[in-house]
């Protein structure tokens, strides 16, 4: 099997880190794996098996007007169009919508089957009325179309739906035992990760912790992670009296370290699309707070098993949740010992054996489609 797999970058990120683990995953089979990238960074954060052909096409430079912007998509569309054929793929394979639309319209005609899948939430993801129209479009032309949640998908019109399947993220980690190290935290304490975006509501867990301060002293939140709020939510943390109990490491290597060490993990999203942050948290064993948000942690959380969800964007129903786990060590202690079981519900073999569902079905409807019309030809 020859597969091209086709994302924006392989710079830090969720989908990224999936695409990485999929492309080394098959490559271990024997099957001939090309990967490509709309940025010209030649070295990918994410490691990749060494039979893996990695091209960065340095495709992803930003338009200064639209009519530049109109030139630029032609320009990558007719790259991205001669990379895929050099490839010689069975299957085309392509993650996020900017980068699904262009890679449709890059393969148009080529009788080259292709999977496009949306990462993120589509209804909070918002692409622009331009974008927003050719996705509707495009994604007709596509073999497939993967979701990750059963909210995603109901997004999308009927006639699209029917032609798409929900494959969640599988959940892999280096191996994490328990053992002595640094300390990285401080006892008692919460944490959480993510960029410093709007979208992660780093505000609304900083106003829930804001709460507790006074009756919970000995507790702290450390949130890991870096981003254009910073600035913003320093301000807010100093201005709500926590600047001796909220910490923020920036980006670090080992967040594991960090996961391993820390108490309670809280998710406040205001939306999501898969997050990996609960399902590495989980496996660490840490008992999850989190926002039932659109869409993501109600699928990977059992509330009440391994975790609690919360009403989103609540910063006082958040609190509660935070200082019910405080207060209650039982409860945790019960939520910890059944959150690593993420690891079997979501492991890399029975999300790869979805993926590779999905491959068969697609290739073998092309396969079905050209022989029928070569057989057609034969009558002409």
């Amino acid at each position: 099997m020859k597969i091209t797999l086709i994302i924006h970058s392989l710079t830090y990120g969720g989908a990224e880190r999936i695409m990485s683990i999929m492309a080394n995953y098959w490559s271990a089979k024997g099957w001939q794996i090309t990967l490509l990238t709309f940025d010209d960074n030649k070295i990918p954060d994410f490691p990749l098996d060494s039979r893996v052909t990695y091209i960065p096409l340095g495709i992803a430079e930003k338009s200064l007007n639209a009519i530049i912007g109109i030139w630029n998509n032609l320009k990558r569309i007719r790259i991205l169009r001669n990379a895929i054929i050099n490839s010689d793929p069975d299957i085309v394979i392509s993650f996020m919508s900017r980068i699904n639309i262009t890679t449709l319209l890059a393969t148009r005609w080529l009788n080259i089957p292709v999977i496009v899948s949306e990462r993120s939430n589509p209804e909070k993801s918002y692409l622009g009325w331009n974008w927003q129209k050719l996705r509707k479009w495009t994604y007709s032309f596509a073999d497939k179309i993967v979701f990750q949640t059963q909210r995603a998908r109901d997004y999308f019109p009927v006639k699209l739906q029917n032609n798409s399947c929900i494959i969640p993220n599988m959940v892999v980690l280096p191996a994490i035992k328990k053992q002595s190290v640094e300390k990285v935290v401080i006892e008692r304490s919460l944490i959480a990760m993510g960029r410093f975006v709007p979208e992660k509501g780093f505000d609304l867990l900083l106003q829930a912790f804001a709460k507790l301060k006074d009756n919970y002293p000995e507790w702290t939140l450390t949130i890991l992670g870096d981003g254009k709020l910073r600035p913003e939510l320093e301000c807010l943390r100093n201005e709500l009296g926590l600047s001796d109990r909220v910490y923020f490491p920036g980006m670090v290597n080992d967040t594991y370290a960090f996961l391993q060490q820390a108490d309670i993990f809280i998710m406040s999203s205001r939306f999501e699309g898969f997050p990996n942050a609960i399902c590495e948290a989980m496996t660490c064993g840490l008992p999850v707070i989190s926002t039932d948000c659109p869409s993501g942690p109600r699928e990977i959380i059992r509330d009440g098993i391994d975790g609690i969800l919360v009403p989103n964007e609540d910063i006082s129903a958040l609190a509660a949740a935070i200082e019910r786990l405080i207060s209650n060590e039982q409860e945790r202690n019960y939520l910890a010992a059944h959150a690593p079981e993420i690891t079997e519900r979501f492991s890399v073999k029975k999300i790869m054996e979805m993926w590779e569902d999905v491959l068969v079905k697609v290739t073998q409807k092309e396969f079905i489609i050209q022989k029928s019309e070569s057989n057609t030809a034969k009558f002409r």
